[in-house]
């Protein structure tokens, strides 16, 4: 089993700057394709940027791209979200995600997931 923990998120102004961590927990919490998505309420999750296990394969989504930046370190099992130049439409409630198949996680079906944690950018 699989438990991921975040951290990070909060309040910030637009064009400010918030760190999302998270940690995977459990005995198979290495070799996971890991990601963060992000919810508004009443609409449809969205998936932000995803990790490769070893780190060699990074996607992200274009609304994201020269903004976010997502890595990994601690033998894999902890993840970041660095997020820059912050944009009121970047509020809403981000989830970390992983799973061993990447193609599921990639659709938003991920096996693991966060319990979420708000990021609000106020204009």
């Amino acid at each position: 089993q699989v438990r991921l923990v975040e951290s990070g998120g909060g309040s910030v102004q637009d064009g400010g700057s918030l760190r999302l961590s998270c940690e995977a927990f459990g005995d198979r919490n290495t070799g996971l394709t890991m990601g963060w998505f992000r919810q508004i309420s009443g609409k449809e999750r969205e998936k932000v940027a995803t990790i490769s296990p070893l780190g060699d394969r990074i996607e992200y989504a274009d609304s994201v791209k020269g903004r976010f930046t997502i890595s990994r370190e601690n033998a894999d099992v902890v993840i970041h979200l660095q997020m820059d130049k912050l944009k009121p439409e970047d509020t809403a409630m981000y989830y970390c995600a992983a799973d061993r198949d990447r193609n599921r996680l990639a659709i938003g079906y991920a096996l693991h997931w966060g319990q979420g944690t708000q990021v609000t950018v106020s204009s």
